[in-house]
């Protein structure tokens, strides 16, 4: 019984503050639209994809705060001028798109780190690189909010050829639709989905939200509709574990939300029922078995 009151207590005395009432709000928030996106980064192998432009979005950022301008629109901007950079590179020249888009966002981070020492602000632009989310403000969360909901209209809206090019986009072209048309829409919604994650985690664990949840439901489940679904679970509760841990033990809210979205990829790379290490390693044994005993039988 008093293990019961203190879980209740655990959970509902934080929720006394209001500001862990805004960074719950903001963390859940942006970890399901993380999520969602996720699930097609991991299906098309653009999980490096998401690292670049994260890291990319820094000197808009910088560049907003000197022209007093909202971030978000800093970073939309230079996250698009980068996925858009990546891809002339790439088709103008023979370097293979990893290399490209190394390229391209260390580059990009280099200047942004750069203009972060040389440019005078009051407002401590570290806070971006490694999120605020105890400190979001009301126009943080509608800025929040509304990108958030364009994400997910969009993916709602467009979700089947989205899913048919992720699968098999030379398919997706033969029946009519535009796999380029599909890239740029993908590549658009990741970029503000890393600004609408910035809020939460900053720019240098974004990365991992926009990955890791996608990956987890990926070893759970073959079907894409749950996949998006278990993802969007994970991230859900491991926005509010995280939260409530970052609390208790006055750490880094963001850092705790990723290492909880990571304590569920590891449990699901052990315990998956089909693609866990353990089962894969369990049925193993039992075949080896089944054959030790086949082949005496035959003997």
């Amino acid at each position: 019984m008093d293990g019961l009151i203190a879980l209740v207590e655990w959970f509902t005395v934080p929720m006394q503050f209001e500001f862990v009432q805004r960074a719950l709000l903001v963390s859940v928030v942006a970890g399901v639209v993380c999520a969602v996106l996720s699930c097609w980064m991991t299906l098309v192998g653009w999980s490096l994809m998401g690292d670049a432009v994260s890291h990319a979005v820094l000197p808009g950022v910088v560049l907003s705060y000197m022209f007093g301008l909202p971030f978000a629109l800093g970073a939309l901007v230079f996250g698009a001028g980068s996925v858009a950079l990546i891809g002339v590179v790439n088709r103008t020249s023979r370097v293979k798109e990893d290399a490209v888009i190394g390229v391209v966002f260390t580059a990009m981070f280099a200047l942004g780190l750069v203009m972060v020492s040389r440019v005078p602000s009051q407002t401590d632009l570290s806070h971006i690189l490694f999120g605020n989310v105890l400190g979001v403000s009301d126009s943080d969360i509608l800025q929040v909010l509304v990108l958030a909901a364009v994400v997910l209209v969009v993916v709602w809206y467009k979700h089947r050829d989205l899913t048919m090019y992720a699968f098999d986009p030379v398919h997706a072209h033969a029946i009519g639709v535009n796999p380029r048309l599909l890239e740029t829409l993908l590549l658009g919604l990741l970029s503000v989905t890393v600004v609408v994650a910035l809020q939460a985690v900053g720019i240098i664990l974004v990365v991992a939200m926009v990955i890791i949840p996608g990956a987890t439901a990926y070893l759970l489940t073959d079907r894409f509709e749950r996949m998006l679904m278990i993802s969007a679970a994970v991230a859900f509760f491991a926005a509010v574990a995280g939260v409530f841990t970052s609390f208790h033990l006055n750490v880094s809210t963001g850092g705790c939300i990723v290492l909880a979205q990571a304590f569920a990829f590891t449990l699901a790379y052990l315990f998956s029922p089909h693609q866990g290490v353990l089962w894969k390693g369990r049925a193993a044994r039992a075949l080896r078995a089944r054959g030790g005993r086949g082949t005496r039988a035959i003997g």
